[in-house]
């Protein structure tokens, strides 16, 4: 993995080089950056430059006997950890390695969700149990095969429970030249027992600008399709590329027809649509409700005032201002209140069009009829 290969964070990356070129490389970094950023891709391209023998003045070589073994994962002097679900009590990170190596390969910006789906995990729930911590000191605790340093990194620490305090004794006084990098997504559910121990790297969002070229260029989307995607993912990469697997219709238009229906009250047609909505499938569902609560935030932001914080499409930005003249932020607000509830038990599994024909009545009550409960946090108009 290099550097060249991870969409956006050019300052980040420029950080991480600056720190080997001035010698100021800590022995335990903690990459922190929401799901999508690709901060786990970022750990492993690091890795790879520190251990380059033909560094670059942006990147590793790619093409040294060690940039070879990192490409395939397999460099002696790079160990990875990871949530794993255990079925023996002495399983390791080391008895998924193979599955680990091909997940990562196949996107370097997975989520759990996706990495569970490399395994059998059943209902287990996934951890870093106290074996992989004990096998995690014993192969930290031998110098160097080939590289300068010995690295490991360990995504997703927040998954370490209280055995992680047996690594803090080989984190704060590690092998000399024995490199911890963790890379998580949640600063809060970290031991502060591991987290006073590391130097922080915050890593950002990507931009929804740079995930649309990603998609345009690597994936071959249309404009409008992966403008439409890199707005509904709000810059997480993991989701963008899930979405890819789904079908790419048009949520904003389908959306759109859906408010006027209900605007109309048209009971027929609203059935009928229910039915469509219940033959998209899940995940279909669950992106379509995504996008109606993205694309009602929008509106509120319009009729708020404030338009420079809108980052609609020019299509989409034009519909959004038709239906502000419909619309008050107490019934955009209600509207997008049913469509997290909807969303919520879609993920539950909630019978399909019982749910949508519940939220479509609700959006005619309040659409069409004018009503919004009383005594809710939100004032009528």
């Amino acid at each position: 993995m290099q550097f060249k290969e991870i969409v956006g964070q050019v300052a980040t990356k420029q950080r991480l080089l600056n720190t080997v070129t001035e010698s100021r490389v800590s022995h335990a970094q903690l990459f922190l950056g929401p799901e999508g950023s690709g901060s786990l891709a970022l750990a492993v391209a690091y890795a790879q430059y520190l251990s380059c023998e033909d560094k670059q003045p942006e990147d590793s070589c790619g093409v040294c006997s060690s940039c070879r073994k990192y490409n395939k994962l397999m460099h002696p002097d790079l160990h990875f950890s990871y949530p794993f679900f255990a079925k023996h009590k002495d399983d390791t990170a080391l008895t998924f390695i193979e599955q680990w190596r091909e997940a990562f390969t196949a996107n370097p910006c997975m989520s759990l969700d996706t990495w569970r789906g490399y395994l059998d995990a059943e209902n287990k729930q996934a951890n870093i149990n106290i074996a992989e911590c004990h096998q995690i000191i014993k192969k930290l605790s031998f110098k160097p095969f080939e590289s300068a340093y010995k690295i490991l990194i360990l995504w997703l620490p927040e998954y370490l429970d209280k055995s992680g305090n047996a690594l803090l004794k080989i984190i704060e006084e590690p092998q000399p030249n024995t490199l911890f990098i963790l890379v998580a997504q949640n600063q809060d559910q970290i031991l502060n027992t591991i987290l006073s121990r590391t130097q922080l790297v915050k890593i950002p969002c990507l931009h929804s600008q740079e995930v649309k070229q990603y998609l345009i260029k690597e994936h071959n989307q249309t404009e409008d399709a992966a403008a439409e995607i890199a707005y509904l993912t709000n810059g997480n990469l993991t989701e963008a590329l899930t979405m890819l697997q789904h079908d790419t219709k048009s949520y904003h238009e389908l959306f759109v027809q859906w408010l006027r229906l209900c605007f109309s009250n048209k009971g027929l047609e609203v059935l009928t649509f229910v039915d469509t909505f219940a033959k998209m499938g899940r995940e279909n569902q669950k992106n379509f409700l995504r996008y109606g609560i993205s694309f009602i935030r929008e509106c509120c932001l319009l009729m708020a005032g404030a338009g420079n914080l809108v980052h609609l499409p020019a299509k989409e930005l034009e519909t959004a201002q038709k239906m502000t003249n419909v619309l008050s932020i107490a019934k955009a607000q209600h509207i997008s209140t049913e469509l997290e509830k909807a969303h919520y038990h879609v993920e539950r599994n909630a019978n399909p069009k019982i749910l949508f024909l519940d939220v479509s009545l609700q959006i005619i009550k309040v659409l069409n009829l004018k009503t919004i409960p009383s005594g809710s946090q939100y004032i009528p108009n």
